[in-house]
């Protein structure tokens, strides 16, 4: 965001760059809703501090789940602790592996090939968390545990570990299980369309009351775009993942050029709702792309101080 004494305050830039040269950064946390991708939680705060991480958010906010829900989360939220709180309010996970964490496949309850489950002792009682909370939880943690091997091109990741509380291996599948956890990736193009499409990355106002409203704005942007695109998905018969956000985005920006006309706005709605409903995402299943970048950054050095001492060198 701007550069402001009012958003440096609220919202710091990184300790190690120096005064004036780098900008104030907020952190953002969404929880998005897998079947539609609307954003049904939200969260800002700075990005860093303490108490201020992605974990620390998302804890904050597990009573706006109802019993039953699932969280479908990469592994940062795979934690004992993480996963023995949702399950404490009756929210179900499903995870990669922690990194701490150790799969062996020959111990626990064997349920099939690379399918078991295994308890987890508690750990001893980290210091963000209070000694009620701590003895709270159960003595250990039961999960069960799904090898996925991926043998596409293009991967990098060649095999995952999945974690989840969803035991009942003749109700939820492995392969259930694998599909599942593929789906997250959407998050990560749902924040892409925030981002990028909706040009998110950079904020643009000069105060933390401002920049909060214009955060929200955006986010209420975004869900009236993806309940245009329910709408159409469902009229035409695909899931709203087919639906292209850009391309149903620039459909809606179009046709509101036609609102200042005397149309009949219910015939408005159905053109607009079948035109989005044309804008399908391809399905191309085997592609692969090299990790590489072809544009090239421009040949200027870094900020190293602020702007002022370089205007008094160049005197």
């Amino acid at each position: 965001m701007p550069d402001t004494e009012a958003n440096q305050a609220e919202y710091p830039q990184q300790k190690q760059q120096k005064p004036g040269c780098g900008f104030p950064i907020a952190r953002i946390l969404v929880v998005f809703s897998l079947s539609v991708g609307s954003v049904v939680e939200l969260l800002i705060g700075p990005y860093k501090g303490k108490m201020t991480g992605e974990n620390t958010m998302f804890r904050t906010i597990h009573d706006q789940f109802s019993k039953g829900d699932v969280a479908l989360v990469d592994r940062l939220f795979a934690g004992w602790f993480d996963i023995a709180l949702r399950l404490q309010l009756g929210i179900e996970t499903v995870a990669r592996k922690h990194q701490n964490r150790v799969a062996d496949f020959r111990t626990g309850k064997k349920l099939g090939k690379d399918d078991h489950i295994i308890t987890i002792p508690k750990p001893d009682r980290p210091g963000w968390m209070t000694k009620e909370v701590y003895r709270s939880l159960p003595d250990e943690l039961t999960l069960r545990q799904v090898r996925v091997r991926v043998t596409q091109r293009g991967f990098r990741t060649k095999e995952v570990i999945v974690d989840t509380t969803l035991l009942d291996d003749l109700e939820i599948t492995k392969n259930d299980l694998s599909n599942l956890y593929r789906q997250r990736w959407m998050a990560e193009l749902n924040l892409r369309s925030i981002k990028n499409i909706l040009q998110m990355d950079h904020l643009r106002c000069k105060t933390p009351e401002r920049v909060r409203k214009e955060f929200h704005m955006h986010m209420l942007a975004y869900n009236l775009i993806r309940k245009v695109m329910a709408i159409a998905a469902k009229e035409a018969g695909v899931a709203p993942y087919q639906i292209s956000f850009k391309g149903a985005l620039q459909t809606l920006n179009n046709f509101l050029l036609s609102m200042n006309k005397q149309t009949d706005i219910e015939q408005w709605c159905r053109a607009l709702i079948n035109a989005i409903g044309t804008h399908r995402v391809a399905d191309r299943p085997d592609r692969y792309e090299p990790r590489v970048r072809k544009r090239r950054p421009k040949p200027y050095p870094l900020m190293t101080k602020p702007r002022n001492d370089y205007k008094k060198s160049i005197q």
